[in-house]
This record gives structure tokens, C-alpha cells and sequence, in this order.
């Protein structure tokens, strides 16, 4: 397995800056069996759960055993941080054959080019685990939450969001619930889905947040109806 020592960076990046990418022009330009060896898209493989943000790959490792027949993917911009989760990825595969096949990582600017990798209502699940706070106002247009994520999630989808500052949790609720296509879920309502008990310690972040007993704020909140829009 890569050493995380090797491969340490500054904790954020500015999703404003220019930074250089591959990224396609559209989803159909996509080489999505160069990430996921046992991809077909002839037999619609897609890539349905999306981690923006994904850091070292801890939520992408815990999800691809849960989800052995689900392909995963992890946007990060941080160039030795996703260099480090290719590496693990790698490593997992030569170590566990046949297995960790349906996870995968590029290095993009999710705030930019997310409608560059997915199509229209493709994502089931979309996750914002720790996100960069960005306290000051004139920085809060950085924050990673997207005005159209509403378009690559699917009717029923769900986007999680788990934050250790409370003014971040009270800001992107505000946003979705603003939003008239999403709808917050209780998560009392949600004690039969097997992802929300690795929300807050699965990545490095959230593990951190732990050992300083910091407090985790998590909300839920699914794609609804729209008769004007869908």
C-alpha cells in the first residue's frame, strides 16, 4: 500500500484558480473501462454513486464491498492527494483480485466540470463529507456545493453531507432546502441505509474530527418531483 507521507498536501484548493485537467468534453468522450477494468458500457454500466471531494479515498474504500455491483467514483483536485488514492485503488486490486474493480478516482474541479462526466439524472447517490469550510463571506462562493446538482441526480437520489462546522451544516441546508427539487430526509427515516453508519469516521477527516471530539452535523436530502422540470 502507498505510504500517506509521501503523498501529504496542503488541506484545500482553490476550486477558483485555474488548474490544468483532462477532462472530456462531454460524458460520451469518457474512458470509463481505463478506471473501472470490468466496465461495459454496452451493457449500461454507469457510474452511479459520486464522492466530490474524496480526499484520501476512505468513503470510496469503505462503500466498494457494500456495493460490489455499484461503480463508484471520487473527484478530488489535489494533485498528490488523488495521486495517492490511484495508488491505493491499484494496490487494493493486485491485493484482493476481482476485487475494488468498481471504484475509481480523477482529479478534476468538480465545481467546473461535473456535467463533463455524467449525464442527466445518472447519479444515485452524491456525497459532501467534510468540505472545505471557507468561513470568510467573500470566500463562501468557493464552498463545493453545486446550483445543478439537482440535473445529474436522479428522482429519488440522494445527496449526503456531513460537516464538523455548524455554520458550513446551517449553510448547504439552507441551500437545499431552498431548492425546490430537494427535500431534507429524517434520519431517523433512514435506519435501513447501510451507508449512513460510516458517514462521519470513513474518511481521514471525519476520524480526526473523532479523536478531537469534535461534533459531526449530517443532513440528507433526496431529489423530488418536479412537474415543470422532470
Amino acid at each position: 500500500m502507498p505510504q500517506k507521507k509521501f503523498y501529504r498536501q496542503r488541506a484545500h484548493s482553490n476550486p477558483l484558480a485555474d488548474h490544468t485537467f483532462s477532462d472530456p468534453i462531454c460524458p460520451d468522450q469518457m474512458n470509463w473501462p481505463a478506471l473501472y477494468p470490468t466496465y461495459q458500457a454496452e451493457k449500461g454500466d454507469c457510474v452511479q454513486f459520486l464522492d466530490i471531494g474524496c480526499g484520501y479515498g476512505g468513503l470510496l474504500i469503505t462503500l466498494a464491498p457494500l456495493f460490489p455491483d455499484t461503480y463508484i467514483m471520487g473527484m478530488e483536485i489535489r494533485v498528490k492527494v488523488s495521486d495517492y488514492v490511484k495508488e491505493r485503488i491499484a494496490a487494493l486490486r493486485i491485493n484482493n483480485p476481482g476485487k475494488y474493480n468498481n471504484i475509481a478516482i480523477v482529479r478534476t474541479n468538480a465545481m467546473k466540470y461535473l456535467p463533463n462526466y455524467f449525464k442527466k439524472g445518472q447519479l444515485k447517490k452524491l456525497f459532501f463529507l467534510y468540505p472545505d469550510p471557507h468561513f470568510k463571506k467573500t470566500k463562501h462562493k468557493q464552498r463545493i456545493l453545486r446550483h445543478d446538482i439537482e440535473y445529474l441526480l436522479q428522482l429519488r437520489g440522494l445527496v449526503y453531507t456531513v460537516t464538523d462546522v455548524e455554520e458550513v451544516h446551517i449553510w448547504m441546508k439552507s441551500h437545499l432546502n431552498e431548492h425546490p427539487l430537494f427535500e431534507e430526509v429524517k434520519l431517523e427515516s433512514l435506519s435501513h441505509d447501510a451507508i449512513l453508519k460510516f458517514l462521519g469516521d470513513c474518511t481521514e477527516e471525519g476520524q480526526k474530527v473523532t479523536r478531537n471530539d469534535g461534533k459531526k452535523f449530517t443532513a440528507i436530502f433526496k431529489r423530488v418531483q418536479s412537474s415543470s422540470m422532470d
